[in-house]
């Protein structure tokens, strides 16, 4: 004949299922829903309730269970700290967050300075531009200058773009050509590696052409300026009162 057994807690006779739910939620009590010491010892009464008295458990067993979940524990306290202490150490820096995008399911990466370290249920969050993100999910730490460089070389890039081609070129582009060069030359060897050579090539070659253009404008002025001082000492010459020496 089969025995029942029920357990007695709180000296009430309870079935599986309210121990079941009782144990699950002083479970989610515990930090980070992570197997700590106070559900270990809550699996270890179960355990003892619910063993099979022909081949209980064994002290050593206990021992060896506690040991493992101890050490468990103080890897993931240690994990947490350490967690914790890189995040701080985040704060005024530039990164580069891999997230998911929630509309299209695709990562997408956020960048930003971090303002400051949240911590809320277990979880360190890096706030970035008034947004939180998990620290887990950091893909990059980003030094400022070279973040200022990639910026820059972006908006140098879209500001040559904007210039015509060496063949199109006027002398009405001139001051926009101008612009570009000194701006190019003011910059130090660092910034100017992140500016494209094709972006380079093209500044010089529309540059050189402004050039050619300036010059066959001075040529053409200079020119212009001699044939009148021709024209005037010819009509000086017709003059009554100008007179020639000749030597015979």
């Amino acid at each position: 004949m089969a025995e029942i057994y029920a357990p007695i807690v709180d000296g009430q006779a309870m079935d599986a299922t309210s121990v079941s739910k009782r144990g699950q939620k002083e479970t989610e009590k515990t930090h980070n829903d992570s197997l700590d010491k106070d559900a270990f010892l809550q699996l270890l009464v179960a355990e003892m309730q619910y063993q099979d008295p022909l081949e209980p458990t064994t002290n050593t067993d206990y021992i060896s269970q506690f040991a493992t979940f101890s050490q468990l524990e103080a890897t993931q306290n240690v994990e947490y700290s350490n967690k914790v202490a890189m995040a701080n150490n985040l704060v005024g820096k530039q990164v580069i967050m891999k997230v998911n995008d929630p509309a299209t399911g695709s990562t997408v990466y956020k960048d930003g300075q971090v303002d400051y370290v949240y911590l809320e249920a277990g979880k360190v969050y890096l706030s970035i531009g008034e947004e939180k993100y998990n620290v887990d999910n950091l893909d990059t730490v980003v030094d400022s200058t070279y973040l200022d460089a990639v910026s820059f070389a972006k908006a140098f890039v879209s500001l040559v773009d904007k210039l015509p081609s060496a063949r199109t070129v006027t002398l009405s582009d001139g001051a926009n050509i101008d612009k570009a060069v000194e701006t190019f030359n003011k910059l130090d060897a660092y910034y100017q590696n992140f500016i494209p050579k094709e972006t380079v090539d093209k500044l010089t070659e529309v540059a050189e052409a402004l050039g050619n253009l300036r010059k066959e404008q001075n040529s053409g002025g200079e020119q212009s300026n001699t044939q009148s001082g021709e024209q005037k000492a010819e009509e000086q010459c017709r003059r009554p009162s100008c007179s020639h020496s000749y030597e015979h």
